[in-house]
């Protein structure tokens, strides 16, 4: 039994490797797959850089296994004294030099991939391209907004851009340090309460598709209790179909219930005091908490649920039990909220839309 534990344990640990490698392989989170110019321009240097260390790793490993097979002392050779190569001009200039070729190889191509990704000249005021989108990203405790200053337009929790152009960001933080990031499109950076960070991503219309329309995005950034649940969903549209969102949005209304059951609704998200944090415009900037304009044509639930009215319900009734530590519990009576203005709540919340 005993000489089977080694095995046991490594077939064990091979198993678990193999078992969480297993959740990297979808297109939507993955950045193993790239979606776009930044993805692959990192995953060509990730896949370089592995390449390199591989080989040094194959190469070490062989002359270790020939050094012990080839010099292992025999039975007779007690009393030789192998050879000396100390001071080998020839041996030392060998093990200098490989090493320093290989830190050129790695070296050229991510220096060169730095000063690409830092460009963001298009966004500053100096070298300002108009046409250029820009977007402000503003992270909170736990949820994310997204304003697009020079379009006039704020969402909450989901960011959607065009495709296959460059995307413009600058980040920053309302509370704690976080960390912005979408793994199939680029890797992450950090927002900060004291000072703006800027990049750019670019989202490919080949890579949207094979997520079938829609990137996860995450927290990177040890923030708090949920910090693991502070996701955002990421919407590239063709341009067309983006410039049709943009003109739905900057032209939406405030909207006006229709139903009965939607309008005892809206009385409830007053009675509640919801609109107090929550903005319903789509032009306006709310610190307190995600814009509900367009709440209605979300693919999530406080970024983590599936969109549907038994979880929205599920999140009103007890947020503090799907998201700890954030600012929404106890802002309001939840528990003090009867069934009938739940349902009621929930009809007009899920008709907050822009687009038919």
């Amino acid at each position: 039994m005993k000489n089977w534990l080694p095995k046991l344990r490594f077939f064990s640990l091979f198993a678990l490797m193999a078992l969480m490698l297993a959740g990297c392989g979808e297109p939507f989170i993955s950045t193993l797959q790239p979606a776009g110019e930044v993805a692959d321009m990192q995953y060509s240097l990730m896949i370089l850089s592995t390449a390199i260390m591989v080989l040094v790793v194959i190469v070490v490993s062989i002359l270790f296994i020939y050094a012990i097979v080839r010099f292992r002392r025999k039975k007779g050779d007690e009393t030789i004294i192998p050879k000396q190569v100390e001071g080998s001009h020839k041996l030392e200039m060998i093990w200098t030099i490989i090493p320093i070729l290989l830190l050129i190889v790695l070296a050229v191509p991510v220096v060169s991939a730095t000063f690409k990704l830092a460009d963001v000249s298009p966004m500053e005021a100096e070298t300002r391209d108009e046409d250029a989108l820009i977007v402000k990203v503003t992270a909170n405790l736990y949820w994310w907004e997204f304003n697009y200053p020079d379009l006039g337009i704020v969402t909450g929790q989901e960011l959607v851009v065009p495709t296959d152009e460059r995307v413009y960001f600058e980040l920053v933080a309302s509370d704690v340090k976080h960390s912005f990031w979408i793994p199939s499109v680029g890797g992450k950076m950090d927002t900060n309460t004291d000072n703006v960070n800027k990049f750019f991503l670019e989202f490919d219309q080949e890579g949207t598709d094979k997520a079938g329309g829609l990137f996860y995005g995450k927290c990177a950034e040890l923030c708090g209790p949920s910090h693991a649940l502070m996701d955002f969903k990421v919407k590239p549209l063709p341009r067309e179909e983006f410039d049709q969102w943009v003109s739905d949005m900057q032209n939406a209304e405030v909207y006006e219930p229709t139903t009965e059951l939607a309008s005892q609704g809206e009385q409830v998200f007053n009675q509640y005091n919801c609109i107090g944090c929550h903005a319903i415009d789509t032009s306006e900037v709310r610190p307190t908490a995600p814009n509900l304009a367009n709440f209605g044509e979300r693919s999530s639930i406080a970024g983590r649920f599936e969109f549907n009215e038994e979880n929205l319900k599920k999140w009103i009734r007890d947020p503090e039990a799907y998201k700890p530590g954030n600012l929404m519990t106890k802002s309001y009576d939840h528990e003090g909220m009867s069934e009938e203005e739940l349902d009621a709540l929930a009809e007009y919340l899920l008709n907050l839309k822009v687009q038919d």
